[in-house]
């Protein structure tokens, strides 16, 4: 809690002596100038007077509103701004890329007019209870502009109505899609039991075998990990191994070579090795193997 300053106080005659020291003074706390030793007047700064009559207050809100709006502007998500009766107030540029209209021709019209799919969406009820009710709503949504195309909604109340937060993220549904149907061949291929699967480092050390390559080799899928997979190979298949292996690196194409395993009990497997290149977005991480028998 701020403490109570006391103010010095100063004949009328010192005062104007020594004017420029009191003004210094004054700016840390207030000078009170006596007249046959009463109170006559109050030296303060220009910062406490400021906060005397409010134009302090008023300054820093007409500076965290501009800075409000500054921010609406820069920003990369779509914001749309709605009145009561939910007809558009305002759009920020990254909404009028997203919806391809001028941010004039969007002014004033109903939201149905500038979204397609709004009026049938499941989030024209959320909006509506924003609207009368002042809840909050985040989801994801599509169809909202075009069939297919996926956006993060965040409805937000404001004193004007509501903002509307809109993001694309058709991509990430679509990467979704992708890992869906990857999980789904994995499981796939574990179901169908014949075909074995490796997950090796670039260094070809195995990182994790399933239980059909274990069993191709008669061996513990817990004894697999941490050795080379040439080591499961027959003696003269390894060299054939080694150089697909090494060109799977260099081309980034998969490879598909016919080899042999060889089992615990000193027989051999004849395979056919299929190498798929693993890459994060910044390095390769390995390889996976797919043998299956011939």
């Amino acid at each position: 809690m701020e403490t109570v300053r006391e103010p010095q106080r100063v004949p009328a005659a010192e005062f104007i002596r020594g004017f420029a020291n009191w003004r210094l003074q004054a700016s840390r706390k207030p000078v009170v100038v006596t007249h046959h030793g009463k109170d006559a007047h109050v030296l303060i700064s220009l910062a406490d007077y400021r906060r005397l009559d409010g134009r302090g207050e008023a300054e820093g809100r007409d500076a965290m509103a501009a800075s409000q709006a500054a921010l609406i502007e820069a920003i990369r998500d779509a914001v749309i701004l709605v009145d009561r009766t939910g007809r558009v107030a305002g759009v920020n540029p990254a909404a009028a890329d997203l919806l391809e209209r001028a941010a004039t021709a969007l002014m004033g019209r109903p939201l149905p007019d500038v979204l397609p799919g709004f009026a049938r969406s499941v989030l024209f009820a959320h909006f509506l209870r924003m609207l009368d009710h002042r809840e909050r709503f985040s989801g994801e949504v599509p169809g909202l502009i075009e069939p297919q195309r996926w956006l993060r909604v965040d409805l937000v109340p404001l004193p004007i109505g509501g903002a509307m937060v809109l993001r694309d993220i058709s991509d990430a549904w679509g990467t979704r899609a992708e890992q869906d149907a990857r999980r789904a061949l994995a499981d796939a291929v574990e179901i169908d039991g014949t075909i074995g699967v490796a997950r090796v480092s670039v260094r070809e050390a195995v990182e994790a075998a399933n239980p059909a390559l274990a069993a191709m080799i008669g061996a513990k899928q817990s004894a697999i990990p941490h050795l080379r997979f040439s080591a499961l190979l027959a003696a003269g298949q390894r060299h054939a191994f080694t150089e697909a292996f090494e060109g799977l690196f260099r081309t980034g194409d998969p490879v598909r070579i016919a080899s042999e395993l060889v089992t615990r009990g000193g027989g051999v497997v004849p395979v056919t090795l299929a190498m798929v290149e693993r890459r994060s977005a910044y390095a390769s991480d390995g390889a996976i193997i797919l043998a299956v028998r011939r």
